[in-house]
């Protein structure tokens, strides 16, 4: 069973390292699709061969990083927004909450009164 998420610099270390873990699969990834990519090409030179791999890595991980960089940008805004609908959902529970109160303060008054009366 997994506990709460992790705070604090143990929590920041711990997403650090799985960023770069991440990271470096991406960049495996790219290496790996680079020389598939250039593998059909038999007429290149060695030199041609390791420039076109070296050009395909570099597209895909700037590729990669403005995706991450596109999806980083909207978990901020869904945050933003969320905590945003929190606040309200946590002022109207509030304000239920007394109005059920008044309410209830308001009939133990009353039932008081026509007791005594």
């Amino acid at each position: 069973m997994s506990g709460p998420p992790r705070q604090g610099a143990d929590g920041a270390l711990a997403n650090e390292v799985e960023g770069y873990l991440l990271w470096r699969a991406r960049i495996a990834e790219a290496e790996q699709r680079a020389r598939e990519f250039v593998a059909p090409m038999e007429w290149l030179t060695t030199a041609q061969r390791e420039d076109i791999e070296r050009r395909y890595v570099a597209d895909s991980l700037y590729r990669a990083r403005a995706d991450l960089e596109r999806v980083a940008a909207r978990c901020a805004s869904l945050r933003a927004e969320y905590e945003q609908r929190y606040q309200e959902l946590r002022r109207r529970c509030v304000g239920v909450a007394l109005a059920l109160c008044a309410v209830c303060a308001g009939c133990t008054v009353v039932a008081t009164l026509l007791l005594i009366l």
